[in-house]
């Protein structure tokens, strides 16, 4: 079994969201031991929408994961583990939380 060495969870959000996406992260970054990213107002990697990553541990997925599904309140979460396989994490290991959105595979 592949070793998971973390996770990214990438919240999107648009014009329209951006503050409560902000609040949200800067929440988490405040509870979790985690590492916020910036707030892209342009999608970014294989990411269709704006977005903010969120990065921690593999040990903390059993608290950030719940946590995200509890605060949300209607954004779209996409997490993934970081196995060393960036296409493989993203197309067979993700976890949406929200609409699925379609990733941008051909960059890996």
């Amino acid at each position: 079994m592949q070793r998971i060495k973390g996770y990214h969870a990438h919240i999107y959000f648009d014009a329209s969201t951006l503050e409560q996406a902000r609040e949200l992260c800067e929440t988490a970054a405040a509870t979790f031991p985690l590492k916020m990213g910036r707030m892209h107002q342009r999608p970014v990697g294989p990411h269709p929408d704006w977005s903010c990553q969120l990065a921690f541990d593999a040990q903390y997925i059993g608290v950030v994961l719940p946590w995200l599904a509890l605060n949300r309140k209607g954004l779209v979460v996409f997490m993934h583990p970081l196995t060393g396989d960036d296409l493989a994490d993203h197309r067979d290991h993700g976890i949406w939380m929200g609409a699925v959105r379609p990733l941008d595979l051909s960059i890996f």
